[in-house]
């Protein structure tokens, strides 16, 4: 399948009929030109040796050379089949906190940016490990299977928002069992849960997830994100207005504050560790090392090739027609007869 990979050139195609109509024009100035200046059956045979055949072709290759340039502008691309990629290393899920108390603004610009923009700096580090991406709120699903593309995963984590799941709430506890089953069951190690959140859970039994998750050999590294004061939870219209701050049904404001002592009791349940967010984002470096650190496996995945350029032959091409262009006269070879007549 061929892609474009700068398909805004592609407009300039439109400058193509303007070209043709342009010589159109120019032939006919040319032929109105030399009627004026004498009797067109005289004019004829004074130019009996400029060829009109190959001043079309010439005319011709001229604009296929055009077209052809502008393809390669918009520089074509192949590639699309699947691959299966082979490594070692160890499978990762990062569950991340979608619920609407990530967008307080306590992390700059907000808890869900800040998280976002640390994952993609860690999946940015990962050399032969499985990635995958879940989401959570008032319940958990699956964003990205584990896989080795990481630019998959990157695209995936970019569309998370507070939006992408219409369920209310925190569910920790969900989201660890949903980690669990995704997971491949036969191991009992080279598993890890990477959860980000601000560890308020109101509705599940997180630790209890973690119980299982720590019989399933996973080992879970928590990150809480926020203050733990509490701070009011913003809210906006569909333009992206502030209209101000969310409150209960009494009237009063929300506040969301970082529950560290369960998000600790979790990570400890499984032999991983708990980290505070930062702003220097070195929490994930230290997980990072700690990762590295396990025992690895050999990892299979599918992965999209990578499109590869093709514009060169386009190119090539077009070069070769502008050079035949320039060798091919205007004008036709023209024999005398005995008198010395065309």
């Amino acid at each position: 399948m061929i892609r474009f990979a700068t398909q805004y050139y592609l407009h300039l195609l439109w400058l193509v009929p303007i070209l043709v109509v342009f010589y159109m024009l120019v032939f006919r100035w040319k032929k109105n030109a030399l009627a004026r200046f004498g009797q067109l059956e005289l004019i004829q045979k004074l130019t009996m040796s400029i060829s009109k055949k190959r001043q079309l072709i010439k005319v011709c290759l001229l604009i296929v050379a055009m077209i052809l340039m502008i393809l390669s502008l918009a520089r074509p691309q192949l590639g699309t089949q699947l691959e299966q990629v082979k490594r070692e290393g160890v499978d990762i899920l990062i569950a991340i906190d979608v619920s609407l108390s990530m967008k307080a603004e306590d992390i700059k610009p907000n808890r869900l940016e800040k998280a976002k923009h640390a994952v993609g700096n860690f999946i940015n580090m990962l050399q032969g490990d499985r990635v995958g991406i879940l989401a959570f709120a008032g319940e958990a699903f699956v964003q990205c299977p584990l896989t080795l593309d990481y630019g998959a995963a990157k695209m995936f984590l970019e569309i998370l928002d507070t939006d992408l799941i219409p369920t209310p709430g925190t569910a920790i506890g969900e989201s660890i069992l949903l980690a669990v089953k995704t997971f491949e069951q036969r191991e009992r190690k080279h598993k890890v849960l990477l959860l980000i959140t601000d560890g308020e859970d109101h509705a599940g039994e997180p630790l209890k997830a973690a119980e299982v998750a720590e019989k399933d050999g996973v080992v879970i590294y928590t990150v809480g994100i926020g203050s733990v004061k509490g701070v009011p939870i913003p809210m906006y219209n569909e333009s992206g207005r502030n209209i101000g701050f969310k409150k209960d049904r009494e009237g009063q404001v929300v506040t969301s504050k970082l529950d560290e002592l369960t998000l600790e009791k979790i990570a400890l349940q499984t032999g991983g560790k708990y980290y505070r967010a930062s702003g220097a984002e070195s929490e994930l470096d230290k997980i990072y090392d700690e990762i590295s650190k396990m025992e690895k496996k050999e990892l299979a995945s599918l992965k999209f090739s990578q499109y590869e350029d093709r514009f060169q032959y386009i190119l090539i091409v077009a070069i070769i027609l502008l050079i035949v262009e320039v060798f091919i006269s205007e004008r036709k070879k023209v024999t005398l007869d005995w008198r010395g007549r065309f």
